[in-house]
């Protein structure tokens, strides 16, 4: 897994990896949180975070793609927990189905730690 980042191939930032790197992770079951901030998306708005998440879909898959938010202080992002809904309708208006996402808000991430983390 690695989270709190972004796709180079979407936004050509130092802080994001690759694409083919990407595709290895996702080849071997990995999974991609997507970062909220502008190292990762570009531009931290709600609209470019959207269009962050469905590049990584197209590009590796739906089982593949996650949240990486950051809320610790360290980065700037544009929403807080409360206004996730604005991210879902981001989604929605870029043609997401609500199965995809379900899959990205937290169905992907729970199954992959079900998965790897011990009982």
């Amino acid at each position: 897994m690695i989270s709190h980042t972004g796709f180079y191939g979407h936004c050509a930032s130092a802080r994001n990896i690759s694409d083919a790197l990407m595709q290895q992770i996702a080849a071997k079951g990995g999974l991609i949180a997507v970062g909220y901030w502008d190292g990762a998306v570009c531009e931290a708005n709600v609209n470019e975070i959207a269009k962050a998440i469905k590049y990584g879909i197209e590009l590796v898959g739906i089982k593949h793609i996650a949240l990486g938010s950051d809320y610790d202080g360290a980065t700037s992002v544009p929403f807080d927990t409360s206004e996730l809904i604005y991210l879902t309708q981001a989604l929605l208006d870029l043609g997401l189905s609500e199965l995809q996402i379900k899959q990205v808000m937290g169905a992907n991430m729970l199954r992959y730690l079900q998965l790897h983390l011990p009982d």
